[in-house]
């Protein structure tokens, strides 16, 4: 059996800059938050630091079913990973396996409060429908350089 989150997973992650994790009040209510601090802990969980999100928190208690997604934006492919979730403070004896992955990422520049494990269920890919309407005509390199016009980015130069 192969891992949910294998290579494939775990580089784009890796790639990425924000993850969205999704989650749902007692009463049924969605929210979606960016998280900037997150990774790839395992085959089969993902670790977000719970910097700011005390809403994310508070749904977890409540219903611990979330979805959480992230796209390399250049390439405009990443991942949806469904799952449960929970938190996991800094008091707990696994805090220090899970936050792990985070803490070089996060550095002395942000407190993690917490760490959310999701523990994958189903993983599906994400893509930029140009790579499923126009398959001849769209390649990583592609949608780069589109994506590199579109939001104005400029490659460095050669260093003098």
């Amino acid at each position: 059996m192969s891992a949910l989150l294998g290579p494939a997973v775990e580089d784009a992650a890796r790639r990425s800059v924000l993850c969205w994790l999704a989650s749902t009040d007692a009463q049924g209510q969605p929210n979606v938050s960016p998280k900037e601090i997150f990774a790839v802990a395992d085959d089969t969980h993902m670790v977000v630091a719970n910097i700011a999100s005390p809403a994310t928190a508070r749904n977890l208690c409540a219903n611990p079913k979330v979805c959480l997604s992230f796209v390399d934006i250049f390439v405009q492919k990443g991942f949806k990973v469904r799952g449960t979730a929970t938190e996991v403070k800094p008091a707990d004896p696994d805090f220090p396996r899970w936050v792990a992955p985070l803490r070089t990422m996060a550095g002395d520049r942000f407190p993690i409060h917490g760490v959310f494990v999701v523990k994958a269920e189903a993983v599906e890919p994400i893509v930029a429908p140009s790579y499923r309407l126009f398959p001849g005509d769209t390649t990583e390199a592609s949608q780069v350089e589109a994506a590199l016009r579109t939001y104005g980015v400029l490659r460095p130069g050669p260093q003098a």
